[in-house]
């Protein structure tokens, strides 16, 4: 067995001494939207000091801890904070979160962030549905022996985000009159934010957003075989787009102004990945 197989399975076992809910969609709430997790039917909190082995976030505004409850009856597991590679974790400990939640029974992964735009056709408070992402700028999660249990050598990563996933969000936004956006997520190592030849590199290279997650813990995800979705809170335009210094206050605000029509949007995105498990 593998250390990261057995820290995984470490983990595991400590949550299900102390869980017994079984989720079906798994929720990670990005920079400033964690308050969402507060206004599910909560059934169950674990904080992730109490997980044996668990990597602990440190970033300000995540709550670091998981909630087990119903959103609108769906079972759901939601992070209320994510762990970066910046902060210091191997990128293994990184996606550890993504791959218990994935042992614990979630089929559905909702990745959610705030993100930098550096399309000019985004301003801040946009929401961007992920279609596709560059992770070229962090390591992948699957360097080193890989496990079979988890998912085969060579994934393939043509579809990522779910096509029929990406639908239901679009009639989500359509029907809460939600203005969306759609484009390539790019991760970035951070915790700087980007320098204006960077922000140009993204763009050149075809991103229309850029942060320091998500894409990593989708490809964890994609290993085992989980459906994935993501929306990016675009909080504000990439440096050197504007004349504006760029700071760690600025995305909570975005995040906190945008949080009621994002609050909507996810809740609607639940309950119809739902009843596309339900149908499949």
């Amino acid at each position: 067995m593998n250390q990261v197989y057995e820290k995984l399975m470490t983990c595991f076992e400590s949550v299900k001494k102390k869980i017994d809910f079984v989720p079906k969609v798994a929720l990670v709430l990005g920079s400033g939207l964690g308050d969402y997790g507060d206004s599910i039917q909560i059934e169950q909190v674990l904080d992730y000091h109490e997980i044996e082995g668990f990597p602990v976030s440190t970033v300000a505004g995540h709550k670091g801890r998981f909630l087990f409850g119903y959103v609108e009856n769906v079972p759901v597991v939601i992070m209320q904070g994510r762990v970066h590679y910046y902060e210091g974790y191997p990128i293994s400990d990184v996606v550890l979160p993504t791959r218990l939640m994935r042992l614990l029974g979630a089929e559905i992964l909702f990745l959610t962030n705030a993100a930098g735009g550096v399309n000019f056709d985004f301003k801040a408070g946009d929401f961007m549905m992920i279609t596709d992402q560059i992770s070229n700028f962090v390591p992948s999660p699957l360097i080193g022996p890989n496990e079979e249990k988890l998912g085969e050598r060579f994934p393939d990563m043509s579809e990522i985000y779910d096509k029929d996933l990406q639908e239901v969000i679009r009639c989500a936004a359509r029907e809460l009159d939600i203005p969306l956006k759609e484009g390539t997520y790019v991760q970035l190592s951070g915790p700087n934010f980007e320098t204006p030849a960077e922000v140009r590199m993204c763009r050149i290279l075809g991103g229309d957003a850029v942060g320091m997650s998500t894409a990593c813990e989708a490809i964890a995800a994609n290993h085992m075989g989980m459906k994935i979705c993501g929306i990016s809170c675009i909080s504000n335009l990439g440096c050197g787009m504007t004349d504006q210094p760029l700071t760690h206050i600025e995305v909570q605000e975005t995040a906190d102004r945008v949080a009621p029509l994002f609050k909507q949007l996810v809740t609607k995105t639940i309950v119809g990945a739902n009843k596309l498990l339900e149908g499949k």
